[in-house]
């Protein structure tokens, strides 16, 4: 409603000072931005020359831009990620200055020397043929156009760039600490994302990311000894000249280009029946046991892929590559980066984790900057159920390690909402606990409230409306409420915008009546449990008022609980011995204390 006021407003305005055509230029104009979903779209072409004696290279980058917006515009920016890893930096001052820095980390980037700090340096930059100003601050490039760009119009940018790979410190990197050669993720100068909330040009301080959707057309000259592997699919052998071989990749419908090169690597590979081929890099200098891991990873890794397309949706692309290299897991487009001295099951677990950002980011393409507990809450929720599917001692709740995390992190006094950017909260720790535990417990917790038949109607029903997009939060919860037909907002608001805390109680049992109270502000449905002095036990449903709805149930379904009433009472069939509030666990009560009560 405020646009349309602000619209309205607007126009009685300037049509009393007679510019009734400009008021309905400024209202359709302010309107389009609300109507319909639009994203922007990109092609990169480049051409890479690395030497791999100084760890610098040399780029080219034909980028055709697509302004599907509504909105006209003036400039954009470009990420240049490398320039983090400089002392000075913000990601090197915010290291050494947060209270419990990423040991990764620390205080290295401030010790780098200039042989070893990472850069990108624009040359020059073309728009349609004609050189444009730009200025580069800290990791983003800031251009100012010549001709701004139209709404539906294509344009194409033409840039000259020199580049230095850091030294191994955070994702991207040469010489990592198991003696990878050359992890490059955040790479290439990267086109920011433009959506209907403006510009996201956030320079690189230590969290992860958000990218245009488009296809992208690369060669890269490397050594000939170098054996390479990443984002897309190769085109035809690689071609050799003057002692380098130079690799064609085309990758579409992605937003990011990533690739790894050592000359140790070991290329395995698994052709999966119907679905894409698996690649496996890993160095042929690791111990016996590190080697006899990464043997056995194909086939679990197959099964895993297998879950997460029935879970979630068919993965789209012809091929998958997990990678030795990077600094621990990281998740890019069509492959996984991940350290490789490792036990099997913690190489396995991370590989089930990075796998899953497939689905949970890399095609549902959520800002991570933003929105990271949509990125990494739902990848542990799926992936935590993936593990357990390949376990031979499974568990009853596997997501109880998410549910502990974020019961601690409640618990601690220090919570931050999840509306919090991920570079703002006030330390990793609780960025961990938020992004990882409290993001997994929203959907299982979802999975509770509405029915996990639901929750997995919901989850393929959001994949499928939202893969290569770029969801927000909410959407997650509209489709639910399509699903379901019930309202949810209010467990959005109350879980995922504020640190209202769950906690219910039982404050008397007398005879056959239960009196139960709401202690935290946020507002639940109930089951409860209920143990009769005979020895039977029945199972009681309370439907939530403000839900309008209630969720498939077998327990015996009574009078709805509406929020603001402190206490509800009931009475059972018979003389009650005890009552628990939610004996699943899957409510996640601050305070299980007084979830239980005995009658002695």
């Amino acid at each position: 409603m405020k646009h349309s006021f602000l619209s309205l407003f607007s126009l009685l305005i300037l049509v009393s000072c007679g510019s009734t055509e400009k008021a309905l230029q400024s209202t359709n104009s302010v309107n389009a931005s609300t109507f319909g979903y639009w994203q922007q779209h990109v092609d990169y072409t480049m051409e890479i020359d690395m030497d791999v004696n100084n760890y610098q290279y040399k780029g080219t980058q034909k980028l055709v831009y697509t302004n599907n917006s509504p909105d006209v515009l003036n400039r954009v920016y470009y990420h240049l990620y490398f320039n983090a890893f400089q002392p000075g930096s913000e990601m090197d001052v915010r290291s050494r200055t947060i209270n419990d820095p990423d040991r990764r980390v620390g205080d290295r980037i401030s010790k780098l020397q200039p042989n070893e700090i990472g850069y990108i340096k624009v040359n020059s930059l073309q728009q349609n043929g004609t050189s444009i100003s730009y200025e580069t601050v800290g990791t983003v490039l800031e251009v100012t156009l010549n001709q701004p760009i139209q709404p539906g119009e294509k344009v194409t940018f033409n840039m000259d760039f020199d580049a230095q790979v850091p030294i191994q410190v955070r994702r991207s990197g040469r010489n990592s600490s198991e003696g990878v050669a050359l992890s490059m993720s955040q790479w290439y100068p990267k086109l920011a994302e433009y959506d209907d909330e403006g510009w996201h040009a956030d320079p690189y301080i230590g969290r992860e990311f958000h990218g245009v959707w488009g296809d992208f057309d690369v060669k890269l000259s490397i050594d000939k000894d170098y054996i390479v592997g990443g984002t897309g699919y190769l085109q035809g052998e690689p071609t050799l000249k003057s002692g380098k071989k130079t690799h064609h990749f085309k990758a579409p419908k992605v937003h990011d280009f990533t690739w790894a090169a050592d000359p140790d690597y070991i290329h395995d590979t698994l052709q999966m029946p119907n679905g894409p081929l698996l690649h496996f890099y890993y160095k042929k200098t690791l111990d016996q046991k590190y080697l006899d891991n990464w043997k056995k990873l194909p086939a679990e890794t197959a099964k895993l892929m297998e879950f997460f397309s029935e879970h979630i949706g068919d993965y789209p692309y012809d091929q998958y590559s997990v990678i030795q290299g990077g600094d621990g897991g990281m998740e890019y487009a069509m492959s996984t980066l991940i350290t490789g001295e490792r036990s099997y099951g913690s190489l396995l677990g991370v590989t089930a984790h990075e796998l899953a950002h497939k689905w949970f980011q890399f095609i549902l393409a959520s800002n991570e900057s933003k929105h990271e507990w949509m990125d990494e809450g739902f990848t542990s929720y799926i992936s935590n159920l993936a593990m357990n599917s390949l376990s031979e001692n499974k568990k009853s709740n596997p997501l109880s390690g998410s549910y502990r995390g974020y019961l601690a992190l409640a618990n601690s006094g220090v919570e931050q909402p999840l509306t919090t950017h991920s570079d703002r909260y006030a330390s990793n720790g609780v960025y961990g606990a938020a992004a990882y535990s409290k993001g997994a417990v929203f959907l299982a917790q979802l999975g509770y409230v509405i029915g996990d038949d639901n929750l997995d109607k919901t989850i393929k029903k959001y994949y499928q409306d939202f893969k290569f997009k770029h969801p927000k939060p909410f959407d997650i919860i509209r489709t639910a409420e399509r699903i379901t037909d019930f309202e949810l907002d209010w467990y959005f608001i109350d879980f995922a915008q504020t640190t209202n805390t769950i906690d219910y109680g039982i404050a008397s049992v007398e005879g056959k009546s239960i009196t139960l109270e709401r202690i935290g502000l946020m507002p639940m449905p109930l089951d409860i449990s209920v143990t009769y002095t005979d020895g039977s036990t029945e199972n009681f449903y309370i439907p939530l008022q403000m839900m309008r709805g209630e969720k498939p149930t077998s327990a015996t379904t009574i009078n709805d609980w509406a929020w603001a009433i402190p206490t509800y009472s009931f009475d059972a069939k018979k003389a009650v011995k005890s009552v628990e509030i939610d004996n699943s666990q899957m409510m996640a009560d601050v305070d299980r204390t007084n979830n239980v009560f005995t009658i002695k």
